[in-house]
């Protein structure tokens, strides 16, 4: 743990799946003990792999163990939010509540868990390399110290944003929270394209992957605009241009943009669906 962080308190997690093991992965590498992290994982599976990779407490049920953790991380299905939520909420009075549960809102889980302190993430796959994005969301009950101590757990997965509004997070789920899949479908179609002009699977992964790695990275450092550094690329008559012309012509970017809109439609959906479906 470094000298500029403050040092951890006990942490649960409710549910110990990928994004779970992502977290408790990088709370370990960053100094805290196995021994003051606690996981109920209901899948036998699970909690024997979380037992032998980090060597923390993975417990079929919610227990009275979970009475001294500060901070609860949900990492449950939407589907399964209300009841565990039944069963931990007696033991987690004192903590503070971070949810990874997509879609649910938090007046449901201050409903359901009996706490303002709450704070919603929407993180990515890219978190199980520490390459990941995540946006938070934090209620008017969770004070200053506590979103500094979110932002040390988060930290350990990669990058944050916070946005002040909750329904932002469904926006925030559109883009980078289902983003990573949208990236592997372009590159299933650029390896393919390439296997189809003569390289091998290799060779067009290889180049694919690479270019969407190093394009990223330029769009990050760089001061330009997106469409300057498109713009740069793209001489008039060249080769570049001829591609983009045919992306505009079958109207790509319109077509990608109601793909988001889709899935921020059926973030909000979820947040309804689930999120109503217990009231007490």
């Amino acid at each position: 743990m470094t000298d500029s962080a403050s040092p951890l308190p006990p942490i649960a997690f409710i549910g110990g799946g990928n994004m779970a093991s992502a977290i408790i992965g990088g709370l370990i590498r960053q100094g805290l003990p196995a021994g003051q992290i606690e996981v109920v994982e209901p899948f036998e599976a699970a909690r024997d792999a979380l037992r032998q990779q980090f060597g923390v407490t993975a417990q079929p049920a919610a227990t009275a163990a979970l009475a001294r953790a500060r901070l609860v991380v949900w990492a449950v299905k939407p589907q399964t939010f209300s009841e565990a939520a039944r069963q931990a909420a007696p033991h987690t009075a004192g903590a503070l509540h971070l949810s990874v549960a997509a879609g649910i809102r938090s007046d449901s889980m201050a409903r359901w868990l009996g706490s303002e302190r709450i704070v919603r993430a929407m993180p990515n796959t890219p978190a199980l390399i520490g390459q990941g994005m995540t946006g938070l969301y934090a209620r008017a009950g969770v004070t200053p110290a506590e979103r500094a101590l979110v932002e040390q757990v988060v930290a350990t997965t990669g990058a944050h944003l916070w946005v002040e509004q909750e329904s932002q997070l469904d926006a925030v789920t559109a883009l980078s929270g289902s983003g990573p899949a949208y990236v592997f479908y372009f590159l299933e179609a650029m390896v393919q394209a390439g296997v189809d002009m003569g390289l091998t699977q290799e060779q067009a992964q290889q180049l694919s992957v690479g270019t969407f790695v190093g394009a990223s990275e330029l769009a990050r450092r760089a001061d330009e605009p997106l469409d300057v550094l498109r713009q740069r690329v793209t001489s008039k008559g060249g080769t570049t241009h001829a591609a983009i012309q045919s992306m505009e012509d079958d109207e790509v970017a319109q077509r990608f943009m109601r793909a988001l809109d889709a899935a921020e439609h059926r973030a909000r959906e979820l947040g309804e669906e689930f999120g109503g479906a217990a009231s007490g």
